[in-house]
């Protein structure tokens, strides 16, 4: 394990320090590459796998937005075309293909106060990115907009123009489906609550609560909550005169919750006073959300925490030290390197307490247990490259796993803050574990995995949550179109079965290593079943239908759009015929 450790990065990088390099490695990132063009990434402020992440959310509220989710389906807080600003988002997802998180906006105003956010956003200019911090101008009120964070909160700097200056904190609207929030004043400068999330890519069950508290250093002359009222009908319309409009609650001061919520504070200021707001989070519960602010910024100290945040970069971004190249080959290497650092996100708070998977209690932890494992997108290049350069991370991350097995009896496919969205395809925590096993990784328990493993590569379709429609994967060794449709995707028959072709492939691999030859021979003989699939009329890959003849009419061109083609997940016959010549290097002829 030592020698692995200490040869890896070397042997495969060729790791070689550049003597009078003119830049630090972090000055290469560009946050804003990925932000446009459906890549769905932010340049918000985030550290190394941290839960919190504090991002500028342009994508609602104004026809101005290019991609505005008012308008259309949406999954990103950020596009870099976009020029209508409503706030700073609180703990957010980079580069997914579904709409979730993006909530607590946080927003500086000026002038009378207005709380509904298709009326009170901006556009801005002089944006600036760079890991861990975040700027903006906002042109409609002239307020500079300073963003960072810690490991668990973040700080936010509003620079005013002198007069009346508001904060919002807007607990209604986001990216996520899911709806329903608290909101409690504690004192003139600080409340807490709850904001529900999940419901990612449709899943209704997946849901979760994010705890926050929120602090100000500065004493608001005034304060409050709002709430935007139902539309009211008939006799009760006439009455209530905030029948579907914002409602201002300037003399009410305990306990508020809803759908459409919020807290305000006003101000009057000089020219250049400056406001700063702390925000902490957790997903266990308030009292841990505020001892996280406590902990990572006993003081409030904007500049600190910037520091920090680019030290953290950089000790992760000289994991690897690069000669040659031109500055712009540079960027994109280290930009694509922080955006592979970005998730999973620790999940434990500074306590040690987590949310148990799918479950309603409390864990603990003395190391770290993390969360967004969005495996069926990473296993085939993100997760080696983990096991390479940052092996104890990647430890940690395999024992997370490995403890949601423990915790609900399965290993994760798209875990999401202790819920399972069961989104995308196969059984990827199996390529993952093995390639980290054999690449000699052993800080985890192999022997618990591999009961894991085997458990959802031989049980029956009815009891298989991990692979519901395998029965004719184990009797015909492929599975025919007509089997399973889980979700708006479609029938994805054909990638289900590759998936599990590699899965089990991976663990024939992991069997024969553990000295399991009968299981190694069984896995192995099943991952083979690919060859059902091949059709020479096309070259490519191709569904199989439940009488046992091939799809026709049929065009391997069909998905290139990255549509859901009949037997395929996001992609065409090409595609996945690729994929298998990747991993077994022959087909059939």
């Amino acid at each position: 394990m030592k020698n692995f450790k200490s040869m890896a990065i070397a042997a495969v990088f060729a790791s070689v320090a550049v003597a009078g390099q003119a830049k630090d490695n972090i000055d290469y990132v560009d946050p804003f590459i990925g932000t446009t063009n459906f890549s769905v990434c932010n340049p918000g402020a985030v550290r190394p796998h941290g839960l919190m992440s504090v991002v500028p959310f342009n994508v609602m509220g104004s026809d101005i937005n290019e991609q505005d989710k008012d308008s259309r389906w949406w999954s990103a807080p950020y596009e870099y075309n976009n020029k209508y600003f409503t706030g700073f988002a609180h703990v957010t997802l980079s580069g997914v293909g579904c709409p979730e998180l993006g909530t607590l906006l946080t927003m500086p105003t000026t002038g009378e106060l207005n709380v509904d956010y298709r009326s009170y956003g901006s556009e801005y200019k002089d944006e600036q990115a760079r890991p861990g911090y975040y700027s903006n101008v906002l042109t409609k009120y002239g307020i500079k907009c300073e963003v960072s964070s810690t490991m668990r909160s973040s700080i936010e700097r509003f620079t005013f123009p002198k007069g009346q200056g508001n904060l919002l904190f807007n607990l209604g609207n986001g990216l996520t489906n899911e709806i329903g929030a608290t909101l409690r004043k504690v004192s003139d400068t600080e409340f807490e609550g709850m904001r529900l999330l999940g419901t990612f890519c449709y899943n209704p069950q997946a849901v979760f609560p994010m705890y926050f508290v929120v602090r100000v250093n500065k004493v608001p002359k005034k304060s409050g909550y709002w709430k935007k009222q139902p539309e009211m009908k008939g006799a009760a319309k006439e009455w209530d005169v905030y029948s579907g409009k914002y409602k201002l609650y300037t003399n009410y001061g305990r306990d508020m919750a809803g759908n459409d919520i919020g807290y305000f504070m006003q101000y009057d200021l000089k020219e250049g006073e400056q406001v700063e707001v702390q925000v902490g989070v957790s997903f266990v519960s308030i009292t841990n959300a505020r001892e996280n602010l406590d902990k990572e910024q006993p003081t409030c100290d904007f500049n600190r925490v910037v520091s920090d945040s680019h030290d953290a970069w950089a000790r992760t971004l000289d994991k690897i030290t690069v000669e040659g190249g031109t500055e712009d080959q540079r960027r994109v290497f280290y930009t694509a390197l922080y955006h592979t650092q970005i998730h999973p996100n620790i999940l434990q708070d500074v306590n040690g307490e987590y949310p148990r998977m799918e479950g309603d209690e409390t864990m603990k932890t003395s190391g770290n247990r993390y969360t967004v494992f969005s495996l069926w997108d990473t296993y085939r290049n993100l997760t080696q490259l983990q096991t390479l350069l940052f092996p104890e991370k990647q430890e940690d991350m395999i024992n997370s796993m490995i403890d949601m097995y423990k915790e609900w009896g399965w290993m994760p496919k798209w875990e999401l803050y202790g819920r399972e969205t069961w989104t995308m395809e196969g059984d990827p925590s199996i390529p993952i574990i093995t390639d980290a096993y054999l690449k000699g990784l052993r800080g985890f328990d192999i022997q618990t995995a591999y009961k894991a493993f085997r458990a959802s590569a031989t049980l029956p379709g009815k009891e298989n949550r991990m692979r519901p429609d395998i029965d004719p994967y184990y009797t015909k060794g492929y599975i025919p179109m007509g089997m399973y449709e889980a979700d708006l995707s479609g029938d994805n028959s054909v990638s289900h079965a590759l998936e599990y072709y590699v899965a089990d492939n991976a663990l024939s691999l992991l069997a024969q290593s553990l000295g399991k030859t009968a299981d190694a021979k069984l896995f192995r003989q099943r991952s083979l079943g690919y060859k059902h699939y091949y059709s020479k009329e096309s070259g490519t890959l191709r569904p199989v239908q439940k009488d046992g003849k091939f799809l026709s009419p049929f065009n391997p061109e069909d998905g290139a759009d990255f549509s859901n083609a009949p037997g395929f997940h996001e992609g065409s016959a090409w595609n996945y015929t690729f994929y298998v010549r990747t991993t077994y290097m022959a087909l059939p002829s």
